[in-house]
């Protein structure tokens, strides 16, 4: 019975750093020779970086691609290896995998199935490619695929083990995070194996790419479904595990190309190599990494984002406006543990409004973090922007007016800092508050990096109780998290004097946003009329305030940027609440 030695690269690739990526493939394709792999695999588009996006409308970069992946080749010697890449052959453009072997590139499989929906937008650069890939290595058959082809039953998988005899199925991928997705793809998968009694090598990108988080837990499952081995969350890993896998049967000649027949569609070529690593070798012990569990998750996800925006972006420091509320503080939090706290810079800028209570925190919370808090009184600044309005709004009650144009002295302030010394800012507002419009535009908007956007209210609030077990002490002071919270831009202020309590809130944005409900659905949930056709009016006539603000992370099914696509002049919403009721 053979025994393969397979290696998973879960590497971290930065997008158009070609070089960098090159040297990343070379250097963890070293570490598996020395290990006796025979064969490696690497991530989707692991040589570019994944999403490219209209970089590949650029020539010149697919040809960048191009020599990249010859001296890649070149450093291949005593082993085969499985890498991602942008194929453009004459005028089309294939989302590929470089089969190389002894430093020879021997096959590319073209991706089969490309996926056009929620953040991917595949169809607009690739063709599909027509044929499944078998790889033969010391009698094992290997069909190939990329990311969206393992997951539907009558994909390339399918023909590649009934017509290309393969026993295992390598699937490389760069599957983008969201709560929950790592058992998805588990339940895909494992049905994939039952289905066709096959090996399952799936083999996921990791890092943070804008507002996508991929989250490598790369794993191994036998032809029963039953995980054998995987690789850690959120972080770089190289998987090694041992294959003994019963040989193959010749269905025909090697390196030739099947015919189709009527039950399966596509054609299936076969490529045929000896590996050159030594076939006695000790077998390695297998290894279970515990999977992290839901709040771990997706904290370790917000951490990772900030972590690869601000380091493949630059910024040697980030700079948040810390108010005392708990989104500020869970932000911080966030910021240290993927910064250190030498990186992050705090600005408490305390009005005529801010509580003594929210001023103390602030204070204790960047005591407990160990940041630099800079604290800038704008009680001067409002002043001066109300002498200056007074004649204009001469007569008129004070009102939400007043309220912005603090958040927008802060905002201000903010971005003059970030100016000076090249600090990136990080926003504090949560889904919630994003969804419905109840942030200001050009004030508490103002920034870089939306560190939570995608977070709803309630969550901000479980993942800052996590924060503290994790920790072991109360990193975010309890009062903060106790606190009624208010913005803190009118006497007694609270959210929830505009907005309906945040457990209801988020339930009907979640059903709204995330599960596309209708008015008249989310009635049946047992809310009132009245408030649901609010949160509903609230979150469509504030898409244009969402379309000005900075990306942020994504850790739910359906975020706003990429998968959230309003129209912002929409009467949709008037018709349909105008008519159902």
């Amino acid at each position: 019975m053979p025994l393969l030695r397979v290696a998973l690269a879960q590497i971290n690739t930065t997008v158009g750093d070609l070089s960098g990526n090159a040297d990343k493939i070379i250097h963890y394709t070293g570490m598996a020779r020395e290990k006796g792999v025979d064969m490696v695999t690497f991530p989707e588009l692991s040589l570019c970086g994944y999403p490219p996006e209209d970089i590949l409308l650029k020539r010149q970069f697919l040809d960048d691609c191009k020599k990249t992946l010859k001296s890649i080749i070149t450093k291949t010697s005593g082993i085969t290896c499985v890498v991602g890449f942008p194929e453009a052959c004459g005028a089309s453009l294939y989302n590929a995998a470089a089969l190389i072997h002894d430093g020879k590139l021997t096959g590319v499989y073209r991706k089969v199935l490309l996926p056009n929906y929620g953040v991917f937008d595949e169809k607009r650069y690739f063709e599909p490619g027509k044929e499944g890939v078998v790889l033969v290595l010391n009698g094992v058959a290997i069909g190939i695929n990329i990311c969206e082809d393992s997951w539907f039953s009558e994909g390339p998988a399918k023909a590649e083990v009934q017509k290309g005899g393969a026993k295992v199925i390598a699937n490389i991928s760069a599957s983008p995070y969201y709560a929950g997705k790592r058992k998805v793809r588990e339940q895909v998968l494992k049905k994939l194996a039952l289905d066709n009694e096959c090996f399952i090598l799936y083999n996921n990108l990791v890092g943070g790419q804008d507002e996508l988080i991929f989250d490598g837990g790369s794993f191994i499952l036998d032809p029963n479904g039953e995980l054998l081995a995987n690789s850690r969350q959120f972080d770089e890993d190289m998987l090694l595990f041992d294959l003994e896998i019963p040989q193959y049967e010749p269905l025909c000649s090697e390196n030739s190309l099947m015919s189709s027949d009527e039950s399966l569609s596509g054609e299936v070529r076969r490529f045929s190599i000896s590996s050159v690593v030594p076939s006695q070798k000790q077998k390695i012990p297998e290894a279970r990494i515990r999977w992290l569990d839901y709040q771990e998750e997706i904290y370790s996800a917000l951490v990772l984002g900030v972590r690869d925006y601000a380091r493949k972006n630059g910024f040697p420091k980030v700079l948040i406006g810390i108010s005392g509320g708990i989104d500020s503080a869970l932000t911080a939090a966030i910021a240290v543990d993927a910064l250190g706290a030498e990186a992050v810079v705090g600005v408490t800028m305390p009005s005529r409004f801010s509580s003594e209570g929210t001023k103390e925190d602030a204070r204790f919370l960047s005591d407990n973090l160990g940041i630099r808090l800079i604290s800038i009184p704008i009680e001067q600044v409002f002043n001066s922007y109300l002498d200056i309005l007074k004649p204009i709004f001469n007569g008129m009650a004070p009102d939400v007016t007043e309220e912005n144009i603090q958040a927008r002295i802060r905002g201000n302030l903010l971005m003059s800092l970030s100016n000076k010394f090249g600090w990136l800012v990080l926003t504090t507002g949560n889904k919630s508050e994003t969804a419905v419009g109840y942030c200001t535009l050009y004030g508490d908007m103002a920034g870089g990096f939306a560190v939570i956007k995608d977070v709803p209210k309630t969550l901000v609030y479980e993942l800052a109780e996590f924060k503290n077990r994790q920790a072991g002490r109360p990193v975010i002071p309890k009062s903060i998290i106790e606190r009624e919270p208010s913005a803190e831009l009118r006497p007694d202020q609270k959210d929830q004097d505009s907005l309906p309590p945040y457990d209801k809130l988020d339930a009907i944005l979640r059903a709204y946003i995330e599960q596309d409900m209708a008015y008249t659905e989310i009635l049946k949930m047992g809310f009132d009329e009245d408030t649901v056709k609010r949160v509903i009016q609230m979150v469509d006539r504030n898409e244009y305030k969402r379309r000005q603000g900075p990306p942020g992370i994504k850790i739910t099914p359906k975020a706003f940027g990429k998968d959230w696509r309003l129209p912002i002049s929409n009467q949709y919403t008037k018709l349909y609440l105008s008519s159902s009721s």
